[in-house]
C-alpha cells in the first residue's frame, strides 16, 4: 500500500543547475539537499521542504513538461501571483501556473 509521495522528479538541460536554484530556493523557498555522491556526478540538484522533495535530473534531450506537472500548497498564493493570474476552477482553492526557469510546468494552490 502507498503511504505518501516521497519526492517528485523532474527533468533539466545540462548546466542549468544555478537557475533551478535561483527558483526553487529563491522563489519558492525549498532548501538545497545534497545528493548522494554516485548521483551527484550525473548532475541535477535536489530540494526540500516539509513533506515535499523535487529532484531535478538532468536528461540530455530534454523537453520541459508543459501539461504534467507538480502541485505544491501554500500559505500565502498572492506573495507568488505577481506575474500570473489567480483561478478558482478547481474547488476550494485559488492556484497559479508557473514555469520553472527551464520551462516545467508548477501549480501553487491556497486552500479557501
Amino acid at each position: 500500500m502507498i503511504k505518501q509521495i516521497h519526492h517528485v522528479q523532474l527533468a533539466a538541460p545540462r548546466g542549468s543547475e544555478p537557475e533551478l536554484r535561483r527558483f526553487y530556493e529563491g522563489v519558492l523557498g525549498l532548501r538545497e539537499v545534497p545528493k548522494p555522491p554516485e548521483l551527484a556526478k550525473r548532475g541535477g540538484v535536489w530540494f526540500r521542504s516539509e513533506g515535499v522533495e523535487v529532484h531535478l535530473g538532468i536528461e540530455d534531450d530534454f523537453r520541459p513538461a508543459r501539461k504534467a506537472h507538480p502541485a505544491f500548497l501554500v500559505d500565502d498564493l498572492d506573495a507568488y501571483a505577481t506575474d500570473a493570474e489567480i483561478d478558482d476552477l478547481f474547488p476550494g482553492y485559488r492556484r497559479i501556473y508557473l514555469s520553472d526557469p527551464v520551462g516545467n510546468r508548477i501549480e501553487l494552490l491556497q486552500a479557501v
